[in-house]
């Protein structure tokens, strides 16, 4: 079997601004240009706000991303690069919201379902990543039905509000903005709901869905073009979109400052990137972003160090599992071929035995399906025993059993497909 291979740019290793510049174009783009590679099989790509990681299955799949990753002149102190066995686990810890910053938070199990569902629909899985991805998924559900490891649902978007907490001591009667009203803007307004803050101003580019979520919040809407005349009016503005440009500039926010003339704390969970850098330099802004939420997760996981510990015995559980049934999966490859040269010889027996009968006699229609119907049964009877001799032989790494019975059976077409995949 082909294994896989991983590439992994993230929050433990990268700041910020490392993860944007090792990322180039869409990942629609990404996903054709890794599949047109003659040693990649299968791909997919994950890419969050705080991780970039990109997954092959090729029989050079470290050479692929080695020189996948120098192309993209990414520095090899911020990638970690593993193998098939380190990349089931990762991929298991993280839909488990073990790698995640904020220990336990719900939203990555999410964009690991959206991701994977986008290299689906481009055609670039097969079997070997449409294994490991359903496995991460169901280990995911399962973590969190079982262990507390998200209780209070921590997010990305409640650690920038108790960031804004920390800084400032408390929000009680501050004014706070959020702009963007996509899944991580909820989260933030969300967290802020129960803050007595003195006003919760949302705004979005879709003024609908900006006046939707102020409603849950007994907040105000505000229209995307008119943040310039609010920003000066709040404490704290929690920028959390998706947009590809500075939703804040340096050059916007000299004019807030210029009218508001006290600090102000902006907080950049967007991704990319929503607030420009040099917004920093000008007097009485303090500019936060997720490279400043460390802290918060540091503390997060203390507390939920006991849960992490359950979780973790159960991703090894499930890991057990998923390698046997990628044993079991190598196996069935020559069981299906050696079902399909059985079919071919019996249908074609069978076919010249009701030739021979029928030059004799009438041979109707219920003839013809016993004939069938018993040489099924000899078939399936025979290779009973073979099909679960295989299988064992697999779940046992007996790989020179299976290229034995490969050639026993002449079944060339199932032993190059497995060295293939």
């Amino acid at each position: 079997m082909t294994e896989i291979s991983s590439m992994l740019i993230t929050h433990t290793k990268a700041s910020i601004e490392e993860m944007e510049g090792a990322w180039h174009g869409g990942i629609e783009h990404l996903l054709v240009r890794l599949k047109s590679h003659e040693l990649v099989e299968e791909c997919a790509v994950l890419k969050t706000c705080n991780r970039v990681e990109v997954y092959v299955v090729s029989p050079k799949g470290s050479k692929v991303l080695f020189d996948f990753a120098k192309h993209m002149k990414v520095s090899s102190r911020i990638v970690d690069f593993l193998d098939h066995e380190e990349s089931l686990r990762h991929l298991l810890r993280l839909s488990s919201g073990l790698e995640s910053m904020i220990v336990g938070e719900d939203q990555i199990l999410g964009q690991v379902k959206e991701l994977y569902a986008l290299a689906k629909k481009a055609n670039t899985t097969g079997k070997t990543l449409d294994t490991a991805f359903n496995k991460a998924i169901q280990v995911g559900k399962r973590i969190r039905n079982e262990t507390d490891i998200n209780k209070g649902s921590v997010s990305i978007g409640s650690a920038a509000v108790e960031l804004a907490e920390e800084t400032l001591g408390g929000l009680n009667e501050k004014t706070v903005m959020v702009i963007g009203a996509g899944e991580m803007g909820t989260l933030v307004a969300k967290a802020l709901a129960n803050k007595n803050i003195k006003v919760i101003y949302v705004a979005n580019r879709t003024f609908d869905k900006a006046e939707t979520l102020a409603c849950e919040l007994s907040g105000r809407a505000v229209k995307y073009e008119a943040i310039e005349k609010f920003i000066p009016r709040s404490d704290v503005v929690i920028s959390a979109t998706s947009a590809p440009h500075f939703v804040l500039t340096h050059e916007l926010m000299a004019r807030v400052m210029d009218v508001r003339k006290k600090e102000i704390m902006l907080i950049d969970i967007g991704n990319p990137r929503n607030i420009e850098s040099r917004v920093e330099e000008i007097p009485d802004v303090r500019l936060f972003n997720i490279d400043n939420l460390k802290s918060i997760s540091d503390s997060n996981l203390n507390k939920r160090k006991e849960e992490a510990k359950k979780a973790e015995l159960l991703i090894e559980e499930e890991l057990e599992l998923l390698r046997k049934q990628y044993k079991r999966q190598q196996a069935d490859r020559i069981i299906s071929a050696l079902y399909s040269r059985i079919e071919m010889i019996r249908g074609k027996e069978c076919e010249e035995a009701v030739n021979k009968l029928k030059s004799r006699h009438t041979i109707g229609e219920i003839e013809r399906t016993v004939l069938d119907d018993m040489t099924h049964s000899f078939a399936n009877q025979i290779l009973a025993e073979p099909t679960k001799i295989l299988r064992n032989a697999a779940e046992h790494d007996d790989e020179r059993f299976l290229d034995t019975a490969a050639v026993l059976f002449k079944l060339n077409g199932a032993k190059e497909k497995k060295q293939v995949e």
